[in-house]
């Protein structure tokens, strides 16, 4: 799904990203995890075509980066960032939001079918937002418009789903609204393999299988969740000791007092 060896990124004097490298197989869904400015965002932003690596080898859904044609790859990856979200109009339905997804656009230059807007309501009625399929989404809460992301996401059915700290700036329920969405679509049998950008373990679902730990650029640790999100590992991790709980299949993570 995505192969990517010893990629480099910078943007004025500190790299973004320093030679990083790591495979995603089919099957398996990630977390990426950092504090903030660890590099995950700009990781994903190479991931999805939308920076380039100035160094490295970029393999993703089988097109390799610099032959690939990417408004068709871009079609086949649902993302859901806070960059996306900010380059809709206000006046923008909620439905017409969604209608982008399958073009990978912002506005809607092709003409849409009865069929597609039937697929645009069945993603709109999964997410519990039919009801406001005409609003306009500048109007829509900070909770709306992220289940209206996800609704776009998938418009395309797409094999790559990328999702950049979906639930900031959420409160408590509204997050698990969002986290529940998460869950279903992974539990599709179909489903897209999921990228989930956060540095809030307690979002770590279940079916997350693995996740790639960043720091400073770099890959600290990469691989299972169970290896992963231990207290040890974790601890030097953080650089300071934590501890993990486990509650109804998720993790909290506290600090220690020294």
């Amino acid at each position: 799904m995505i192969h990517i060896q010893n990629i480099f990124f910078q943007r004025g004097r500190t790299p973004q990203i320093n030679h990083i490298s790591w495979d995603v197989y089919p099957g398996e869904h990630w977390c990426l995890l950092g504090r903030n400015g660890a590099g995950k965002t700009t990781l994903l932003n190479i991931i999805t075509g939308y920076l380039f690596a100035q160094q490295g080898e970029i393999e993703v859904l089988g097109q390799i980066f610099g032959k690939a044609n990417f408004t068709q790859l871009r079609k086949k990856i649902g993302i859901v960032s806070e960059s996306i979200k900010q380059r809709f109009q206000p006046g923008q339905t909620t439905l017409d939001v969604v209608l982008s997804g399958k073009f990978a656009s912002i506005d809607l230059y092709d003409m849409v079918s009865h069929e597609d807007i039937c697929q645009a309501e069945k993603w709109l009625d999964f997410v519990d937002c039919l009801s406001i399929k005409t609003k306009s989404f500048g109007l829509l809460s900070q909770g709306e418009k992220q289940k209206i992301l996800i609704a776009r996401a998938l418009m395309a059915e797409p094999a790559l789903f990328s999702l950049d700290e979906p639930c900031s700036g959420l409160d408590l329920l509204a997050r698990e609204h969002i986290l529940s969405y998460i869950e279903k679509i992974a539990m599709q049998k179909k489903a897209p393999t999921l990228i989930y950008v956060t540095h809030h373990i307690e979002e770590i679902l279940p079916c997350f299988t693995h996740a790639l730990l960043l720091r400073e650029g770099k890959v600290f640790s990469k691989g299972t969740i169970d290896k992963q999100l231990t207290e040890q590992n974790l601890s030097a991790f953080f650089q300071h000791p934590v501890s993990v709980i486990q509650k109804d299949a998720r993790r909290l993570v506290t600090l220690k007092k020294h």
